[in-house]
Order: C-alpha cells, then structure tokens, then sequence
C-alpha cells in the first residue's frame, strides 16, 4: 500500500489508518480501508461482500431502515430515508458530535461500540420428537457487526421517534454509550440479553 493510500481520510476529514481493532473475533469483519469517498453503489453482493464495505458505509445502510422491527417497518423516520445524501449526512453529523463531545476520532469510537455491542452468542430453535428446544449457538463475525450496528439504529431510533430529539443526537449518545460499555445504551443491553439466554439455553 502505497504512502498516499495510507494518508488518505475518508471524506477528507477521518484518518483511520491508525485504528486498531481489539477484538480477535471482529478483525475479519470490520472493514477499515482507507478511501475518500464511502459509496459501495450496491457492488459486491456475493458470500462476505459485506466485509468489503466500510464500517461507516455500513451504519449508513442501517439508518435508511431505521424504522424496521423484524419482518414489519413499524416506525416511520422522515428524515432517515432510503437516499444515500440524507444518510450519509447523518452519519457525517453524528461522526461530528462524536468527535465534540470525546475528542477522539469518532470513527474509533464507534468500532469500540460496535465491539461493546456485538454478541457472542445467541439462541436458536431447534426440533427433537416434536418437541421445540432453545439452543446456544456461537454468532458468526459478519452478523455479530450487523445485529450490533442494528441494535446501535434501532436505539437511536426508539429515543429520537416522536420527541424533541433527532436521529443525529441520539444515535451520536448511542455510540458514546456503548463505546462505554454503559448499560443504558439499547445495543449493550442487547448483547447483555442475548448471551445470558445463551448460557441458559446450554
């Protein structure tokens, strides 16, 4: 890699070149390569394409579905829609108030909450002679980054529908929270729940 492309920040503003993943388990699936402008344009849809888009790029994706609780889009977001302007504009805001409130490069900040807040494990269903059984089973990386990035929107989401607040400002508080590992952050609280099922699944 050459000097200039190890120099490059993204959007001119972010240099990520220096941050360093701690957890083992994430390396593979927190992609973190330099590059001015974070727009996929829907390439790459094959096995582990996910990996290849920029974890920024990624917590863009999540906002256009803000609203999106299992199979139903139950809450309406007006300003998070499915345009890459508008996402990508909440995602710059809220990388700025990051950046305001810890004074640490903000894109660090949220792969430690994305870190805080990827489960481990999680419980499945499983059929034996008619009966149904939970069952523990470890979370691969790739959906470990994607339930995390998830639970972080629905969070900010939840805090910011019909109040005061808006969707920038609570998923910023959101991603400071649970790069402090803080209880009071949705997608901590989430990993919390779904590995202590785990355990009485086993």
């Amino acid at each position: 890699m050459s000097e200039q492309t190890t120099n490059l920040k993204i959007f001119d503003k972010y240099d990520i070149s220096t941050i360093q993943i701690q957890d083992e388990g994430l390396k593979s699936a927190i992609n973190l390569k330099p590059k001015l402008v974070l727009k996929n344009q829907g390439r790459g849809v094959g096995k582990f394409s996910q990996t290849k888009v920029n974890i920024v790029e990624r917590l863009m994706n999540k906002i256009s579905v803000a609203g999106h609780r299992g199979k139903k889009h139950r809450l309406e977001k007006g300003n998070a829609t499915g345009k890459y302007t508008k996402n990508m504009k909440i995602t710059l805001d809220v990388l700025e108030i990051i950046e305001k409130k810890t004074n640490k490069n903000p894109v660090e900040v949220l792969v430690r909450a994305v870190e805080n807040s990827a489960p481990r494990d999680e419980t499945t269903v499983i059929e034996y002679g008619g009966a149904r059984y939970p069952q523990a089973v470890d979370v691969s990386p790739v959906r470990r980054v994607n339930l995390a990035l998830k639970h972080l929107v629905h969070g900010a989401s939840d805090k910011a529908f019909n109040k005061k607040k808006t969707i920038t400002q609570t998923l910023a508080e959101e991603i400071i929270m649970a790069a402090e590992n803080n209880g009071e952050s949705l997608a901590v609280r989430k990993k919390k729940e779904s590995e202590a099922q785990a355990d009485s699944a086993r």
